[in-house]
Formats: structure tokens, C-alpha cells, sequence
């Protein structure tokens, strides 16, 4: 206790040292802090963008339908495998699709891109297809609906009401097949390539349209009750379901280079961190040298009289111990006040962010955890430590009679 009191008052022999030591230390877990807090920001939204806005947090296909959306790889047991999904407890929701590409033609212009044919009930709680309506009605049910995406509609100069001609290719024969459908809504997802190319229409018509039956789709899209389930890679209903004509993947498997992605992720926070604190670490060396030099004298002279070496470095130690404790008492302020005003406000690019295929359209909020304040402050108290032993090494190892010479 002894050595700890004297540790703690020789830091305010030069105060302005020991402050600036400080907010070195204390700025880097600030920095460390908010950075992890954007990183899991953008994360979530991230994850919220893919299983949010149109794909789901899993879906389910014929065996390498994927690879080319070909519209002759159909689900044929569908009324099944839907009846087996209204049984099971872990879903929120599901919802059947049919998909297709297809011509879109207008009076004035013509446009190449997917049509999707949706339950507009059960879609309703899958994907964000009714809340990105932004002028116009939703789907009801009407066989000659048809949403467009925004740009889409300013390609093929049409608007709420006008006509449009969807040509495609029935399943198992091959042959072309033209349906007339009229804009009941417009809809701007924000993502350029769904307002670009992407259409929607009652799955009722599609089918009709395509030449299919009731108990025949492409996909059903899954929304898990737990968040944990949809990155369960041996989730029992997918497992279950996954034979050798149906596959049933999560939304990690469907996106495995956002997956690896998200995996790199993880440790962005620790790469950064161990950046940063090598720096700071070296700071404290060069700080905590410069203290021993203003004190040789002292230190040669307590040598001299008997003070053992462990005694001098418990010392030094402790000095670096107290600097760590109210850094990470300054990181820990600062990274609250950063952080609870990025997590309400979030952080902005001016536009749209692409990243790794994803855009970014709205402001990352950044996001507290526990480990940011519990881990994060331990670890710079370790590193801080760590970084004074090589000084108190040094100041242990001072030889009397070479420190009074050196002080003279």
C-alpha cells in the first residue's frame, strides 16, 4: 500500500506529462470503442438490408435453381412443404414466390428484369415490398396488378394506371407468353438495382402466366421467431428439409461473400485495437523513461540505502497501473458521449454506400455492448502494464554510483 500511495503521487510531479499520457491512452479507447460501436452498426444494418428488404432470413429451392433462376426448376410438392412450415414454431413468417425473368414493355420503352409473384398477405411479413410503396397501393389481389420499381418507371415513362406488357417464357414448354397488367403502385426501396429491375405482381397471375399449378413455386422465403435461428447453420427445419431435389439455406449460405465478409468483421475491432495501443504503448515507454531520467538521482540514492530492485519496479508498475485506470476512466466518458450521440443520430455518408454489394442508404447507429466497457478497458490496463516493464526493468537495474554521477 505504501508503494501504490507514492506511485500514485509521483504522477503529479509533472502533471503535464502525466496528462498527456493520459489522453493518449484514454483517446485510443475512445477511438476503439466507436469504431467497434459503427463496425456493429453496420452490421445490423447490413443483416437488416439483405433478410429485411427482400431475401429473408432463409429460403428454399429446387437444387441449383440458384445458379440461373430457371423457371423449369419449380417446387412441385409446395402445398407440403407449406403445410409443413404452418406447423413449425421456430418461423414468423413465410411466404410462397414465384420468379421469373421477363421483358417489361411500356408505350414508349422496354426494360429486361425479374418479375416476382408474391402473396401479398404473407409477403407482407417477409420483405418490405408494401412500405416501399411510395405512391399508388399496395397488392391486393387483383389479377392485372403490378408494382414497378421507381426507375424502372422513369425508364418506360409510366406512371399509376398505365399499361404494361410482361413477356417470358412458360415453364416446361418453353414457349413465350404475353400478359397485359396496369401500374398499381410505384415503389423505391432505395437499392438501385431492385428500383431498376425488379417487378412485382399477385402470384396467382404468375402462375397463370407461367402455366404453373397451385402446388408449384420457386421459393419460399422464411422469417425466423429467434434472430439466433436465422445464422444457425444446422437449424433443424432447414436441415430437415434439405434433401436431394429441395435445398434450404439460410441467409449466410445464400450470401456466402457477405458471410465471409461479416466473419473478417468480427475482428476488425481487435486489428484496429492492437494498432492503436502499439502506438499509445509506446508512448507510455517513451513517458515512463522520461520520469525514471528526471528521478535518477532519487533512484540511485534509495539503491544506495537498500531498496531492493522488485521494490523499485513494483513501483514503476503501479505508476503505469494508475495511468491505465484513469485513461480508461477518460475512454470510457468519451466513448459514451460519442457513442449514445452516434447511436441516436448515426453516421452519415451524404449518399448512397456500396459495400461488398450491399448499399447503404440510411445512417449507421451505432451500437453499445458489454464488452466495450468491460473487456476493452482491461485489455489497455494489461497493455499499459505491460508496456512499463521494459522501463521498470531499467529503473531496477540502476547502478548507484553510475545514477549520483549522472545527476551531477
Amino acid at each position: 500500500m505504501q508503494t501504490a500511495s507514492l506511485a500514485f503521487r509521483n504522477l503529479f510531479r509533472n502533471t503535464r506529462r502525466t496528462v498527456l499520457t493520459v489522453m493518449l491512452i484514454g483517446f485510443s479507447l475512445t477511438a476503439l470503442i466507436a469504431f467497434d460501436g459503427v463496425m456493429r452498426g453496420m452490421i445490423t444494418l447490413m443483416v437488416e438490408n439483405i433478410t429485411g428488404t427482400l431475401t429473408g432470413e432463409a429460403q428454399i429451392h429446387r437444387a441449383d435453381y440458384r445458379e440461373n433462376l430457371d423457371v423449369d426448376l419449380y417446387i412441385d410438392n409446395a402445398n407440403e412443404i407449406e403445410e409443413q412450415l404452418q406447423q413449425d414454431t421456430s418461423l414468423q413468417a413465410y411466404a410462397p414466390r414465384v420468379i421469373t425473368g421477363a421483358m417489361i414493355s411500356s408505350s414508349y420503352n422496354v426494360s429486361a428484369g425479374l418479375v416476382y409473384g408474391v402473396d401479398a398477405e404473407l409477403e407482407q411479413g417477409i420483405s418490405k415490398i408494401s412500405d416501399a410503396v411510395a405512391s399508388g397501393e399496395y397488392l391486393s389481389g387483383d389479377d392485372s396488378e403490378l408494382l414497378i420499381g421507381i426507375s424502372m418507371a422513369e425508364l418506360l415513362e409510366v406512371g399509376l394506371g398505365d399499361r404494361i406488357v410482361l413477356t417470358l417464357s412458360e415453364v416446361d414448354n418453353g414457349e413465350l407468353a404475353q400478359a397485359l397488367f396496369r401500374v398499381s403502385g410505384i415503389i423505391e426501396f432505395g437499392v438501385r438495382e431492385l428500383d431498376e429491375s425488379f417487378a412485382f405482381i399477385n402470384i396467382a397471375s404468375a402462375r397463370q402466366v407461367l402455366g404453373m399449378s397451385e402446388q408449384q413455386t420457386h421459393e419460399f422465403a422464411l422469417n425466423f421467431v429467434t434472430p439466433l435461428d436465422m445464422e444457425n447453420t444446422s437449424n433443424a427445419l432447414l436441415e430437415e428439409l434439405n434433401s436431394g431435389e429441395i435445398e434450404a439455406l439460410n441467409w449466410l449460405d445464400l450470401n456466402p461473400d457477405i458471410s465471409l465478409v461479416l466473419e473478417l468483421s468480427s475482428y476488425s475491432s481487435l486489428m484496429i485495437g492492437a494498432v492503436l495501443f502499439l502506438l499509445a504503448s509506446l508512448g507510455v515507454i517513451n513517458s515512463m523513461f522520461m520520469s525514471i531520467y528526471e528521478r535518477i538521482y532519487e533512484f540511485g540514492v534509495i539503491k544506495a540505502i537498500g531498496t531492493r530492485p522488485q521494490d523499485i519496479r513494483k513501483l514503476i508498475l503501479f505508476e503505469a497501473f494508475f495511468i491505465a485506470l484513469i485513461s480508461c476512466g477518460l475512454g470510457i466518458i468519451l466513448g459514451v458521449a460519442i457513442g449514445a450521440y452516434t447511436s441516436t443520430n448515426g453516421i452519415s455518408f451524404g449518399g448512397e454506400l456500396e459495400f461488398s454489394g450491399i448499399a447503404f442508404n440510411n445512417a449507421i447507429l451505432s451500437e453499445f455492448h458489454i464488452i466495450q466497457f468491460t473487456q476493452f478497458p482491461v485489455y489497455v490496463v494489461l497493455l499499459t502494464v505491460i508496456a512499463a516493464i521494459y522501463p521498470a526493468l531499467f529503473a531496477a537495474r540502476i547502478i548507484p554510483s553510475e545514477a549520483l554521477q549522472r545527476s551531477l
